[in-house]
């Protein structure tokens, strides 16, 4: 099945340059791919638009068939399975986290679906125990590590048991147990069937998360698409790209 398809896609935000020019793929089920580029390369603006946060100026995205769009998200049938099929991790979980405790957090996503109060109080129990933050449950996420916090954002998602992931700088802050903790559940969603979308600068991270990659370039097109391996070894590629950099001489 494919999940998402991009169909020639413009964007650009209110009174600035294009940031997203001719952009066309697409992803199918259960792959696992990055979307790699140097910081500004449009990355994270492209999992907005397959979030539907932000919806293309030109051209379209399409998620399991259908034209993402404002409309499209506000009827009572796409709208509710396309937010419960897609979970979004964003780099900054300061922006995701807002409720008064951690087991608010968990529940907020399962009552917008309408799940009824046994079924959202399995599902926090359940996610909980996956994220192994059971202990701070009932402390405000605020008071939480950079760590704690991600773990929570990523519950939230997870809550509501989405089948497409788009995540965005994920280890970004984590120290490397987290770090690692973060990689080990990734691996375990997406052997379970996930499909997972990472946007990343590091390199070190996508033999981890990815086995495809798509990269955009700094003039904001996709300049390769392929398999991860052939990317991560293309020196001239990462070069022009912007995610190394190599002195002369």
């Amino acid at each position: 099945m494919t999940v998402f398809a991009a169909k020639g896609v413009h964007f650009a935000y209110s009174g600035f340059e294009p940031c997203l020019s001719d952009i066309s793929f697409e992803i199918e089920s259960g792959e696992r791919v990055a979307l790699l580029g140097a910081n500004g390369s449009g990355k994270s603006t492209l999992l907005h638009l397959l979030n539907g946060l932000f919806f293309a100026n030109e051209g379209a995205i399409e998620a399991f068939g259908t034209v993402l769009s404002e409309r499209g998200l506000e009827t009572t049938g796409f709208g509710p399975e396309f937010r419960k099929r897609v979970g979004f991790l964003f780099q900054n979980s300061d922006v995701q986290l807002f409720c008064a405790t951690v087991r608010d957090e968990l529940a907020f996503g399962p009552l917008q679906l309408g799940l009824s109060r046994d079924e959202i109080e399995e599902r926090i129990r359940d996610t909980l125990r996956l994220l192994d933050i059971e202990s701070f449950q009932d402390r405000s996420p605020l008071a939480l590590s950079a760590g704690q916090k991600k773990l929570v954002a990523l519950g939230s998602v997870l809550v509501v048991s989405p089948s497409v992931l788009l995540l965005d700088e994920p280890t970004a802050g984590l120290d490397p147990r987290s770090q690692a903790m973060l990689l080990d559940l990734l691996n375990a969603l997406h052997a379970g069937g996930a499909t997972l979308i990472t946007a990343t600068h590091d390199l070190g991270l996508v033999a981890d998360v990815a086995d495809r990659a798509i990269v955009l370039g700094e003039d904001h097109r996709v300049v390769f698409d392929g398999p991860a391996r052939l990317a991560l070894g293309d020196r001239g590629l990462l070069s022009s790209t912007n995610l190394i950099f190599e002195r002369e001489g």
